[in-house]
């Protein structure tokens, strides 16, 4: 590739004002590219480049080797060289294993996002810049009306791996920007990028939506906004979201919110089927008790208020398994807990089956929480003794990600947070 100088000033302009809306500009954290030396996230690559550099920020190029093209060792030297030549540090992750022999995009997607996620949060950044277009939506909306369920990218939204993408958010700074007029200033800038012959591959249902060349809508219909359900939302006990119920009655985003809050108080990675969601929303919106699971959750409801929480039956279906922990290592535990030992020989398991075992001080505490989510808490127990059971803090640390990520989920955290986290 050869190199002369920077994208066109109006793309520039337009490419950094949703930088400026997004980013803190004095953060010491990197900005993470997703860069496949594709057009779109070339011309992301420097865009964002020249912003970072004017506020004097780090930027990190990450590429993800699918092993799927003959050439893609070759990409990956391509897109280092570009990174050498910016001065970026580049990290190359590579998809390693068997691929399955049905629905390879769905699962090269998932496992790009889950190593971008990895890199990012190793690096100790908050933020993947990504280079999805306007045409991006488009396509996007004509798969849609094929059939698939493909969502529209959004500009700013959490990671959407679970729980490796914790902490980490998704900003596409080029959704107004076509990729016509981005390809057109790479050309006047002397630049070239890959292309994907998977692209042109008639197999892909992405492929054949590009091949027709959709136009995007002027105005995008809104999205029904869960975040004010989010606001009032709480954690009055580890694991457990209360909201009123009287919030979710005729609220525009209630089936919305409800599918989000099952997941996240669940743990899973999978939001539940939309009808399902719908239904139960629906139920919601009575005077009556309610008691029904979804995507892992049990969802529990009287006159006042609606409950989330885990459902501790899960165990049967291989959830709530337990975990070594080894001292000093933050784990993920069940999707919902970070857990950090600072003792040897421990691991941790659910509540269920145990409580009896505790010490007397932490049975008493424990009545506090209703008893159908009890079951479901973490507690520390010996490896070699499961069934001798602990909640002291000076062995073992549990924090809730249960909330924080139905924040996140529900547009809470609308820009760079400043204070990055390590892996």
């Amino acid at each position: 590739m050869r190199l002369t100088q920077g994208l066109r000033p109006d793309l520039q302009t337009a490419i950094s004002a949703v930088l400026d809306r997004r980013l803190s500009r004095t953060s010491a954290a990197p900005v993470c590219v997703a860069f496949s030396g594709g057009g779109d996230s070339l011309a992301l690559l420097i865009a964002a480049d020249s912003w970072a550099r004017s506020v004097g920020r780090d930027l990190l190029v990450l590429h993800v080797d699918h092993g799927l093209q003959a050439d893609a060792a070759d990409w990956a030297r391509r897109c280092a060289d570009v990174a050498r030549r910016l001065d970026r540090r580049f990290v190359r992750r590579a998809w390693c294993g068997p691929k399955p022999p049905r629905g390879l995009p769905a699962a090269a997607r998932a496992a790009r996002h889950r190593l971008i996620a990895e890199a990012a949060r190793t690096a100790g950044a908050r933020v993947v810049l990504m280079g999805h277009t306007a045409d991006d939506l488009a396509e996007a909306a004509a798969m849609r009306a094929a059939g698939s369920s493909t969502p529209d990218p959004k500009v700013w939204a959490p990671s959407p791996v679970w729980p490796a993408g914790r902490d980490v958010f998704l900003l596409r700074p080029m959704l107004g920007l076509r990729r016509g007029e981005l390809r057109e200033a790479l050309v006047e800038g002397g630049w070239s990028w890959i292309e994907d012959p998977a692209n042109a591959d008639l197999a892909y249902a992405r492929s054949r939506a590009r091949r027709q060349q959709p136009v995007p809508p002027a105005d995008a219909a809104p999205r029904p906004d869960p975040s004010g359900l989010a606001r009032q939302t709480r954690e009055p006990w580890p694991g457990v979201l209360s909201l009123p119920r009287a919030a979710l009655r005729r609220h525009p985003a209630a089936d919305v919110f409800v599918g989000v809050a099952a997941l996240c108080a669940g743990g899973g990675s999978r939001p539940p089927a939309p009808a399902a969601r719908r239904r139960l929303a629906e139920a919601l919106s009575g005077e009556g008790p309610v008691a029904a699971t979804l995507a892992g959750a049990r969802v529990a409801a009287d006159a006042e208020r609606v409950l989330f929480f885990r459902e501790a039956g899960e165990a049967a279906r291989g959830g709530l398994a337990s975990q070594p922990l080894a001292p000093g290592v933050t784990e993920v535990w069940d999707g919902r807990f970070e857990i950090e030992a600072q003792a040897t020989g421990l691991c941790v398991r659910r509540l269920a089956g145990v409580a009896r075992r505790l010490p007397p001080a932490a049975r008493t505490a424990l009545q506090e929480v209703p008893q159908a989510a009890r079951g479901a808490l973490p507690v520390w127990a010996k490896a070699a003794d499961p069934l001798a059971v602990s909640v002291d803090p000076a062995l073992a640390r549990a924090t809730s990600l249960v909330l924080p990520r139905l924040q996140a989920a529900c547009g809470l955290i609308d820009r760079e947070p400043v204070a990055a986290r390590t892996a």
